[in-house]
Formats: C-alpha cells, structure tokens, sequence
C-alpha cells in the first residue's frame, strides 16, 4: 500500500445562511489509502462484497500498519483543535479527587477500594475488624501490575474463611484473564497462575477450591478467533490447573456459548446456567453434601432468565422471568424443584424486579420509569418496609452476607456524584457514610425526565440533563446517548466526563430506548431481531424531540454510544446523516453480517439473529448494517469512531471496516476519523489516563466540528 501525505490543511471559512454562527475552520484531510480485495460472499443466491475484509486479520502487518497510519492521521487533526489541551487540563483537575467504595468484611479483615484521584486502576485496602479504619494498609495495587497501567484486575473472590484470595487480571482490555491465589496474611502469591480463562467468575467451595469457566484456546489470533464452547471447571487449592476437574461442559450435549458455575453461600448447592445467547439460560443444581450426586435439572430449556439467588436447606428461592416478564421470585424444594411446584414468593409487579439478600432479608429494588424503588421483604414474604432512599437516582449494593447487621448501598444520579450509605438492616435507617469531595456542584444543574413519541406511537422515557437557567435557543450542544439492546438498562448516574460536558452549557439526553430491560422482557424483545428498528426509530425520535423543543439544533446534535450502542450510533448516522452534526460510534456492533463469527459474537444471536438464520434474517440485517449502508456521494456528519486494539469482545475490525467505507464514500468537509487506542479492549480496566485523553479527544472534535473556535465556558475554576 503507498504511503502518502497524512493530512494537508485547507482553511476555508463560510457564513450561514442567517449569519448566526461563527465562522468555522474546515481541517480538509486527506486519509491514508486503504487498499480493496475482491472478495464475495454468498448469502441465499445474493452476493455481497467485502472489500476490506483483509483489516479482520488483526495480526498481520498490513492491519498493524493501516492502524498506525489512520491514528497518525487523527492525531494530526485533533492538534489542530486550540482547546485540547485545556479539555485535558480540566478533566484531570476533576477526576482528581479521592474516590473510596464500600467497605466489605472478609475473614479478619475489612476491605475497601480505594483511588487517590488519577490512578490508573483502584487500589485494594484493609484493616482488622475491631481496628480504626485509619490504620487501613494498602492489600493489593494493581498499578504496579505494569508502569502504564494496561493490566487491570478482573474480579475478586476470598475463600468462605477469607485466608486465600483468588484474583483475576486483565493484559491489555482483553476478556482473556488469568488467575492468581494469595495468601491474605503474607500476600503471597501460594501457586502457579492459571490461564487461559475467559467469561467467569470464580466461587469458592468452602476453602478448598473454587469454580471457573473457559473455552479451549482457539486456533488463530486470540483475540478475534471464534470461541463457542464454555466450559466450568473446579480448581482445587494448591494443585496444578492441568489436574482441574471439568464439571460441565465437555460434551456434544452439553455444549453452550456461556456457562457459569457458583455455590450457594452454605456450601451445599452448586448452579449450573448454561445459555446458548445473552439472554436465557437453562437451570441445574447439584448437591454438594452428596458426594458423586448428579445434577438435577430444574429448566432444560432457555426460555427465561432464570437463577436460584438464595437457599434455607433444601428451599430454594429462584429469581425468574419465565411466564413473568418484569421478574418474579418463587419457591421450591430442591427434591423436586421443577416449575409445575413452584410457588409465588414476590410475584411480578408492573415494574422490573432486581433482587438481592443480605442480613437475613431480601431486598427488591424496582426500576420505575427507570429510577429505584427499593423494597425489603422477610424469608416469610411479608413486606417490613420500603427503603426511604436519599432521593431520585438510582440506588445499588443491598448485598450483604446473612450474619450482616448492616450493609451498605451506593445512591446517584445525572448531577449526584455516587455517594455511600450505610443501611441498618433491622431497623430501616440510612446515614451518610461517605461523599466525594469533588469539584462539583450539582445544585447548578438540573435533570428532568419527560417522555416523547417513537414513530409507531410508543411512548419513550428520556432524562435531559443541563445547566440551571439554560436558554433554549436550539444552539447548545448536547450529546444523545443510548444503548437499546440485551435487556441493559440506562439508569441515573454522575459521570466525571458528563459533568465537563455539561460544564461547557453542554445538555446530555438519555431516552431508555426499546431494547433495553428498563420496562422488562417485553421492552427487551420488542427491540430484537427483526424489530431491531424500534431502536433506531426510537433514538431518531428522541433527537427530534430535543430538535423540536429548542434543546438545540441538528448544528449542535452529537450521537454518542458504545459496543451495542456503536451500532445503534452507526446504523442511525447512516438512515439519518442529515439529523446530526457529529456521530461517535465507539466499539461498535457494526458489520452485521459477520459479527458472529468472531470471538463470543454468535451469543448474541438472542438480539440480533444471524445472517444464516434465513433470507428474511439475511435481508433485515444487511438493510440496516451500518458497514453495508454507506452510500456514495452522502455527506455524512463528522464522525470519530473510537475502539481497542485489544478488544476481543466486539473486534476492532467492525470499526475498520466502517472508517474505511466512510472515508471512500464521504461527500463534504466533514471529516471521518477513526481513533484506535493501544493496550486497550472494550472498555473495563482502561487506565484513567487514557480515559481522560480519549474524552478530551472525543469532546474537542465535537465542540469544534460544531463550530466552536474557542470553549463555550473558558472560566475553569483555578
């Protein structure tokens, strides 16, 4: 492939036509040649070209140097932004500030996260019980795990005594994890690290050893290679991983995309959830206390979500959507645990059920149009009280184990900065345990929630959230950010990088698009397979609501999502180029015809189907597959995609692929960037430093391809 000049600059300056915007500097770019294959596919007698199919083979030289070269080129341009560097500036001025989560109880010791402000990664304290918390010790830094911070820790799971601990890390974003034991008193490291472990947990059997899960390891490239068969294993203390005994998973029949094994907190039970997609899962239980007892079966289909969340001997109680959409718990006795003797236990309501156990009660948060509603509720079902939360958010953590007196929970919103709560479980009371000192004051913004039509009529929540005393003129800029898909629910949260946007007069809009779990089951499938349009239809709609009503104007619409959410971005640019000024798709879902056959893809045929699933499936999915509807000669808004070179979880390749097709067939000035991150995959464990120079990046391109030469609010407090 020949090289040629990264970026050549043309200023040229223009009015609109009402001389009601600054003029603006137009960076002309010219992007590095990206060569094309005359590869074909076949689908039901239809051929479908493939011309960069070659930037999938994410080990070859070609890729790596294609990479290089389009980062060199996004690079150049986003120096020509005059305030970058202040976005930098002011997002490190804000992030700086001592961040410390819940404190947990493990054996002799409590323990707490912990990051001073920019650490890369959150640091792992502790203390003796009976000892103050000031005399906390620092346990377990991930930050020295490597210089740059690219190692992350993955989970944590202590023995029931909490003398061992196994912890997982994570080498550059990858899903791919490996495994180390500590000895909590010394901390160290008691044997060899186990590897090659993918989508898992890890839950301990007493104090003898713990379950994982993992696929074989796949021929070819890690990090794209198609894994499909997950396996649970049990790792016993102090043995070498090659001796691990393979509990389920290893056969024909048994054979499932996910499996996930775990043990019920008075060690009797294991569960066995095997699912074939991201959502439905059968059930299995085994009893522990009956050595070589087989697992009996309580769901042999995948027809609902379903899991056993708590235990009094032999009663089991299940957390179930089937035959209840927004959720449910019921009984049973493990003798004969199947659903014809199951009994209602908190039955369904009109709103989403997500339950937890801690101190001898159970705790039923519901979504109400999206914000919490917490219930608790005694092993007898009989309703003590409903949690008096400290306002309108959203509230999580009313875990604890069944000896806990107390626990404690974490309540936020657009303009809260996440605070602590500490819960007395008998008598119902909340104190303020710990709020961030932070740069912010959120009685300057407000949040409001209103709801607007989608083209077929459904009535769509969305929360806007502003500056106090906004003017709406139709010119602020505001980001629309959504999600829709696998039964994920957009809840109200503060987020640092959302407080600078909004800082600048900024508005960010958040609408609980169809495909999410918001309203339960029925919300969830209404945007899946071939009513995936809902979803897009449901954000156009959302974007024309904040049109409508002055919020701003497509001059100052952003679009803004990631993973399902980079489809969602992606497929609406391409269906609506004229409705917004820039679109940022990050890792995004974005060849729709093969996203399957990489890594883990194929689970999430429950929310998309499959390009081999049928002609109608085939013909769905290539009508609105972003990669596959980009036009020649469309002037498509300023785009920056933004993705991993280590993100096997949705490849890099979809947003190769996408910038490519986007910068041979773009007609205007707007530029079609592609930002590629090293060292990094879908988004968990990404140090803080990279994460504050990705959004400075994301936020200078927005602002200036929108018009702005200098920041709309320059008074940053010193």
């Amino acid at each position: 492939m020949k090289r040629i000049p990264y970026l050549l600059l043309a200023f040229v300056f223009f009015m609109s036509c009402k001389n009601e915007k600054e003029t603006k500097e137009v960076i002309k770019v010219q992007y590095p040649e990206t060569a094309k294959v005359d590869h074909v596919d076949t689908y039901f007698g239809e051929e479908v070209k493939d011309p960069y199919r070659w930037l999938e083979d994410d080990r070859s030289e070609e890729t790596e140097d294609w990479v290089k070269r389009q980062n060199a080129v996004t690079q150049d341009y986003l120096a020509n932004i005059p305030y970058r560097e202040k976005l930098k500036e002011r997002l490190s001025k804000l992030w700086n500030y001592e961040k410390v989560g819940a404190p947990f109880i493990e054996g002799d010791y409590t323990y707490f996260y912990k990051n001073d402000g920019l650490q890369n990664q959150y640091v792992i304290y502790r203390y003796k019980n009976d000892a103050d918390p000031s005399t906390a010790e620092v346990f377990l830094d991930p930050n020295t795990f490597k210089e740059d911070g690219t190692i992350s820790l993955g989970g944590t799971s202590f023995s029931k005594n909490g003398k061992i601990l196994a912890y997982s890390i994570s080498e550059g974003g990858s899903d791919w994890r490996k495994i180390l034991v500590m000895d909590v008193e010394s901390k160290k490291i008691v044997e060899d690290t186990l590897v090659d472990i993918k989508f898992s947990g890890m839950s301990w059997y007493k104090n003898e050893g713990f379950y994982y899960s993992s696929y074989d390891k796949p021929e070819g490239s890690e990090l794209s290679a198609k894994t499909d068969q997950h396996k649970v294993y049990y790792h016993k203390l102090r043995t070498p991983q090659s001796e691990d005994e393979l509990i389920y998973g290893g056969t024909p029949e048994q054979k499932h995309r996910y499996i996930y094994g775990g043990v019920t907190e008075d060690d009797r039970y294991l569960i066995i959830t095997p699912r074939v997609s991201t959502s439905g899962n059968k059930l299995l239980i085994k009893d522990l206390t009956k050595p070589n007892s087989d697992f009996v079966t309580i769901l042999d289909h995948t027809d609902s979500d379903s899991n056993i969340i708590e235990n009094v001997g032999s009663k089991l109680y299940i957390m179930t959507n089937l035959n209840a959409p927004n959720q449910k718990i019921v009984t049973v006795d493990a003798s004969d645990p199947t659903p014809e003797n199951w009994v209602d236990f908190i039955p369904e309501t009109e709103n989403v059920l997500s339950p937890s156990t801690g101190g001898g009660y159970f705790f039923a948060e519901y979504m109400v149009d999206a914000v919490s509603k917490v219930l608790q509720y005694d092993y007898d079902g009989k309703l003590i009280r409903e949690v008096e939360l400290p306002g309108v958010g959203s509230a999580g953590g009313f875990g604890a184990k069944k000896e806990d007196k107390e626990l404690y929970y974490s309540f936020t919103n657009y303009v809260t900065p996440g605070s602590i709560y500490k819960y007395d479980i008998e008598k119902g009371t909340s104190e303020l345990f710990r709020k961030p000192e932070i740069d912010f004051n959120p009685e300057d913004y407000e949040s409001n929630q209103v709801f607007y039509t989608s083209k077929d009529g459904t009535k769509v929540p969305m929360i806007i959230t502003h500056k106090k005393g906004l003017e709406l003129n139709g010119k602020n800029p505001t980001i629309l950010y959504g999600y829709g898909g696998f039964n994920i629910s957009l809840t109200p949260s503060f987020s640092i990088t959302n407080a600078i946007w909004m800082e600048q007069g900024g508005i960010y809009a958040v609408p609980n698009l169809r495909g999410g779990g918001e309203y339960g089951k029925a919300w969830h499938d209404a945007g899946t397979q071939q009513k995936k349009q809902n979803v897009f239809d449901d954000f156009i709609a959302a974007a024309e609501y904040l049109i409508e009503n002055n919020y701003t104007s497509s001059d100052y619409l952003a679009i803004r999502g990631g993973s399902n959410g980079g489809l969602l971005v992606g497929a609406t640019m391409t269906q609506r180029p004229d409705l917004m000024k820039v679109a940022l798709p990050a890792v995004g879902v974005l060849d729709m015809l093969r996203y399957h056959t990489f890594t883990a893809g194929a689970g999430w045929a429950y929310d998309y189907g499959t390009a081999e699933d049928s002609k109608e499936m085939f013909e769905y999915l290539k009508g609105y597959s972003p990669v596959h509807n980009v036009k020649n000669g469309t002037s498509y808004p300023a785009t920056m995609v933004t993705t991993g070179d280590h993100d096997d979880r949705v490849v890099p390749a979809h947003s190769f692929k996408f910038a490519a097709e986007l910068q041979a067939k773009q007609t205007g000035d707007n530029p079609t960037l592609i930002r590629i991150e090293t060292d990094a995959g879908h988004g968990a464990g990404t140090p803080v430093s990279k994460t504050i120079e990705q959004y400075a990046d994301i936020y200078g391109f927005t602002l200036f391809n929108m018009g702005f030469k200098t920041l709309p609010n320059q008074d940053f407090k010193d």
